[in-house]
């Protein structure tokens, strides 16, 4: 039956996720800048536009490309669909994948198909990638993965748990800075919360969009280490 009241927190698995995390997001931070952290930025990047792409198959729209360029910039091109679905769709849903990754990690069952349903998304997406730096993002993180799943089935170096909660967690951290940055700290015109604003008939604008969308973001960040202490207990 599941502590959801987490009594007699913490148990040894639950100090090491709670301080996995920690560490993950010291070493984050203390990295931001460098170049070392770009591959995962971009992933955070590509999940955002797959989140796009997502909504609009599910709400019958089409999708005619992804792009993700190395400015970590990127650019879904949809035809139909439900638009005002399709625009918050890129921030929340990478957040929600980032909840979803942490929360996969708990569990090396659970990771190895997070792992393997991840290199299949990317699979998928090369077949509408419009630019060669997303075509080079999915074929150098699936090899990646690809190398992580052979050291944990066939060496002693079993890290495909840590690797899945490092994405979740860039994720997690990315998602909700990239919503600060973009919708929050500065203007931007073209934004995905400015342009749902005007679809929306709330007297909000983007900048009080973008501050609805990082709160829901934390949300799922906070949600995420709840439930994986509950996993855990």
């Amino acid at each position: 039956m599941a502590n959801w009241e987490l009594k007699s927190c913490c148990n040894h698995d639950q100090k090491v996720f709670m301080a996995t995390i920690g560490i993950f997001t010291i070493v984050i931070f203390a990295l931001w800048r460098t170049i070392l952290l770009m591959p995962f930025k971009l992933i955070t990047v590509f999940l955002h536009e797959a989140s796009h792409a997502i909504a609009c198959k599910l709400t019958c729209g089409d999708v005619e490309g992804i792009q993700v360029h190395a400015n970590e910039g990127g650019l879904t091109q949809t035809r139909g669909g439900i638009y005002w679905l399709i625009l918050p769709a890129g921030y929340l849903g990478s957040s929600f994948w980032g909840m979803v990754l942490i929360l996969a990690s708990t569990n090396l069952l659970t990771a190895k198909i997070a792992a393997g349903c991840f290199a299949l998304s990317l699979f998928i997406v090369l077949f509408v990638a419009k630019n060669w730096t997303l075509r080079g993002l999915c074929i150098g993180f699936i090899i990646f993965l690809a190398v992580i799943w052979l050291l944990q089935e066939y060496t002693k170096v079993r890290i495909l748990r840590y690797v899945i909660l490092f994405i979740g967690v860039m994720n997690s951290l990315f998602s909700v800075y990239d919503i600060y940055d973009d919708l929050i700290s500065r203007k931007v015109n073209s934004s995905d919360a400015e342009k749902f604003a005007e679809l929306c008939p709330c007297p909000c604008n983007g900048v009080g969009w973008g501050v609805i969308w990082g709160m829901i973001s934390f949300v799922f960040l906070c949600g995420a280490m709840y439930l994986g202490l509950v996993i855990l207990s």
